[in-house]
């Protein structure tokens, strides 16, 4: 009477009918997205509090930026109420207002484990996020529509927070050529001025130069 695929099948068809239908309504457009900022004053994750993901995460952003507050709103990544549990965290931080970008994370899983993700409402939830949002969820090859929606896609949890932050050691070393430039400027620019002051004091006659030359006229 009916045939369907099995295994993932269904689950499939159903990711790739909701991916057509927002790309058509143009949310994975690229001129839709924030920008990041390159210097966060604190960061949001929404995650499980007993993630694996979480504990990279933290670790990865501890030794990269240590001085950035992080925010944690914790949540369910996994079961049938994931999504709306995940939605709800996002809720709470777009109304507290408090971080300046969010990661969303979550280590490897299945098809079914990663299915939350796809989850319509939840997905058009990250779309309107006021806030930048990075998605770190799963291993490299794995994608959900959660992905096409944010601001930017990581391949894994630790990669999110890579790009979430700068690196303290690379910061300090532009830091530290921008500071050498500037000094390099400003020796250029005293010794120009010395060499200008320089051309200047010889074409002034000294006071007693210019009373002789006036005595010796009126004479």
């Amino acid at each position: 009477e009916a045939m369907r695929r099995g295994g993932q099948g269904a689950l499939y068809e159903e990711f790739l009918l909701l991916k057509s239908k927002l790309e058509a309504e143009g949310l994975f457009r690229t001129e839709g997205k924030k920008s990041l900022p390159r210097f966060p004053k604190n960061i949001g994750i929404v995650t499980s509090l007993q993630a694996a993901a979480l504990q990279d995460v933290l670790k990865t952003l501890e030794l990269r930026w240590p001085s950035c507050p992080i925010i944690i709103y914790p949540t369910s990544v996994q079961g049938s109420d994931a999504a709306a549990m995940i939605r709800q965290s996002l809720i709470t931080a777009f109304n507290r207002k408090e971080c300046e970008i969010l990661l969303i994370v979550r280590g490897g899983g299945s098809l079914e484990d990663l299915q939350h993700f796809n989850d319509e409402k939840l997905v058009r939830t990250i779309y309107s996020s006021p806030i930048p949002i990075i998605t770190g969820i799963g291993h490299e090859t794995d994608f959900s529509i959660a992905d096409f929606v944010a601001d930017a896609r990581a391949a894994t949890p630790t990669a999110a927070a890579q790009i979430a932050v700068p690196d303290k050691l690379e910061t300090r070393v532009q830091a530290h050529n921008l500071f050498d430039r500037m000094n390099q400027s400003m020796e250029r620019q005293v010794y120009q001025r010395m060499q200008q002051l320089d051309g200047l004091s010889r074409r002034v006659l000294h006071p007693a130069n210019m009373l002789a030359s006036t005595m010796k006229a009126i004479a």
